[in-house]
């Protein structure tokens, strides 16, 4: 996946903006007001002076275009209050002659905030698209298929303009299946991208290495060990390191690490302390699980961990969805939690992407557009493989 910067930022920057709905509306707002402003004031009585009204055009012009368009703004209306003063007296009177000279010194200064504001906007595109690209290979998309499975995944980060943040999930082939992984990293946006890279990483290396999950958990919790060492290790360094190791100190990560093999209808998982997943079949919605699972990843010198393996059912036509707690502990203005398990039954016989696509229009609609934590959703289906299709013919 290749990431374009544009030629000119500058202009990158300006476009979106005429671009959306009513853009040539703006653009036609000041030269209107230029225009109003300019016939009043010439057909007024010569006590009414209506030339002070000529300075809204630059102004408001500099607070969604560019320093170029700003400046023609100013430039017609310093022209068209000569055209007035010629009008009505002549250039040479003083009352025009300043108001011509105030048109022209607040015309510079509004240009020069639009050149500011511009840059300013440039530099923040350009941030956006090296965030994106950095997050992209942290939290690679995970692909359509996998073996017997139709896979399909969303993303929606809590923080504005993050496309990530301490939600993860990740997949890998073994020589025998697939095996996924999702987790959530104390904490939101930023400040839990360092833990969920961790976590991601360690399942990268080990994924297809291991043969048993309790192996690969450890792994995992390994990985998420050593940054809390080298945390550790930081205080006393100074105030800022101090703060550093005490936030990795409190620090821990959720995870459901799952095993699905090609040839064989179950679906094995080990779960730390994360939202038990849910199993779409013939129209009803089926935990999988028990509330007694492992601790989280990163409490392992408080809490003793007891990584049990557990086995279910998973047969060609069920749906498997993994989430994270930012769908279930989404809440609309009354404070009520968001009904996941009842909204699944509505749509239990949808393919994973249609399926998806539904939970998250709802979702959103249902928290107004605006999520308290990251939220984090795959969906799994099992199709015949073709060895067992063959098999039967």
């Amino acid at each position: 996946m290749r990431y374009v910067f544009p030629r000119d930022p500058r202009r990158r920057a300006f476009v979106p903006r005429l671009s959306r709905r009513g853009g040539r509306l703006l653009i036609a707002a000041p030269f209107a007001l230029i225009a109003v402003a300019t016939v009043v004031d010439v057909l007024s009585p010569p006590d009414v002076h209506l030339g002070p009204f000529l300075v809204a055009a630059p102004a408001v012009t500099a607070s969604f275009a560019g320093p170029r368009m700003t400046a023609f703004v100013g430039a017609v209306a310093v022209l068209a209050q000569s055209v007035v003063a010629v009008a009505r007296t002549s250039l040479t009177d003083l009352n025009h002659t300043y108001q011509i000279i105030a048109l022209v010194l607040i015309s510079v200064i509004v240009t020069f905030f639009a050149y500011l504001r511009e840059r300013d906007e440039s530099t923040v595109m350009r941030l956006r698209f090296i965030a994106h690209a950095a997050q992209s290979v942290v939290l690679r998309p995970l692909p359509d298929s996998a073996g017997p499975l139709r896979i399909a995944s969303v993303y929606l980060a809590a923080e504005e303009e993050a496309q990530m943040g301490g939600d993860l999930y990740a997949a890998a082939r073994t020589a025998s299946g697939t095996r996924f992984l999702i987790g959530d990293a104390r904490g939101k946006g930023l400040d839990a991208i360092s833990e969920a890279s961790l976590v991601l990483g360690a399942f990268r290396v080990t994924a297809n290495r291991v043969q048993e999950l309790p192996e690969l958990v450890g792994h995992l919790e390994a990985g998420v060990g050593s940054a809390e060492e080298g945390a550790v290790s930081m205080t006393g360094m100074g105030p800022d390191a101090d703060a550093i190791a005490e936030m990795a100190d409190e620090g821990f990560v959720t995870v459901l690490v799952l095993d699905i093999p090609d040839h064989e209808p179950v679906v094995r998982l080990v779960n730390c302390g994360h939202p038990l997943p849910l199993l779409l079949r013939e129209g009803r919605v089926i935990p999988l699980g028990t509330d007694d699972a492992s601790p989280p990843l990163g409490l392992s010198d408080v809490l003793t961990p007891d990584l049990t393996v557990e086995t279910f059912p998973f047969d060609v036509g069920d749906v498997l969805l993994l989430y994270t707690d930012g769908v279930i502990e989404a809440r609309d203005d009354s404070r009520a939690f968001y009904p996941l398990q009842e909204r699944l039954t509505e749509w239990a016989g949808d393919d994973p992407p249609t399926l998806l696509s539904r939970l998250r229009a709802d979702l959103q609609a249902y928290v107004g557009g605006h999520l308290g934590d990251d939220a984090a959703f795959v969906a799994l289906e099992r199709l015949e493989s073709k060895s067992r299709a063959s098999s039967r013919e």
